[in-house]
């Protein structure tokens, strides 16, 4: 039967781009003359919502915002401008993405190569903006295998993680049910909405979720790992038995359906 290896995008497919984020996202209300810009805590804490737009509207009901800025009375004004600042933003993003470089996390491309080599499919789902993630994925993995990926992002779903939207929405588009999907995640709203829609979740946290709950998840690592690299450390997770340095193809087959509350502590892939 049909496997696929979903990825999300941003701390996943690389580490938390919140520099150039958060940038884009100053960018943006510099150029517009208003006098706001969040700081590097205030844009950490607004990560805990999934996508941009809906980072945004969360500043309607921020005192300090409405200190500095006429929040219009009319919903569907405040939606326009917020669409407007979203667009400007992306494109600010994706042109510091084309101008600078961008590090695949370890172990990505390798196991993208290597689930499309054994015949599974294999998707990014962000609830980013398309031309973003599609640029991210491209700058990160090269153009000849992110033409291979297919990419389903926040444009594409009413509801943002932790709802299951985007993961059910690359199910159908792949063609595979979501029990053979194995999802590799960075964040509890992302591990959330992967296990909502039925698939194993396999969390690589960044330094900003590192402490977040992760109990649902068959495997809470440090990261995926490459060949050489310094052993990767389980964190976490029921599926506990691990015997390589680097996660494989193997593994995360194997991963599915593992039953059982999750362990915590710390090993290496290979103790």
């Amino acid at each position: 039967m049909r496997q696929a290896l979903i990825f999300d995008c941003d701390g996943v497919i690389v580490d938390v781009e919140i520099q150039r984020h958060l940038k884009a996202f100053n960018q943006v209300w510099e150029e517009a003359g208003v006098p706001w810009r969040w700081s590097d805590a205030e844009y950490e804490r607004a990560l805990r919502v999934s996508g941009g737009k809906e980072r945004l509207h969360l500043l309607r009901d921020d005192p300090r915002f409405r200190a500095v800025f006429d929040v219009p009375d009319d919903p569907e004004e405040w939606r326009r401008i917020v669409a407007a600042w979203h667009r400007r933003k992306t494109q600010f993003y994706v042109a510091s993405l084309r101008t600078g470089e961008v590090t695949a996390r370890p172990g990505v491309r390798r196991l993208a190569r290597d689930a499309l080599r054994a015949g599974w499919r294999v998707a990014v789902a962000s609830a980013g903006a398309r031309d973003s993630v599609r640029t991210l994925v491209r700058a990160a993995l090269g153009t000849e295998l992110a033409a291979q990926l297919t990419l389903v992002t926040g444009e594409s779903v009413r509801r943002k993680k932790p709802a299951p939207d985007v993961f059910d929405v690359a199910a159908a588009s792949i063609g595979v049910v979501p029990e053979r999907c194995v999802v590799i995640e960075d964040t509890r709203n992302g591990l959330l909405a992967a296990t909502a829609s039925g698939m194993t979740c396999v969390v690589t946290p960044t330094r900003l979720s590192l402490h977040d709950d992760f109990s649902e998840a068959a495997l809470v690592i440090s990261g995926l790992g490459d060949p050489g690299l310094p052993p990767e450390i389980v964190l976490g997770g029921p599926a506990w038995g691990c015997s390589r340095p680097c996660m494989t193809l193997d593994e995360l087959a194997r991963l599915s359906g593992v039953p059982g509350p999750a362990r915590t502590g710390r090993r290496s892939l290979h103790g």
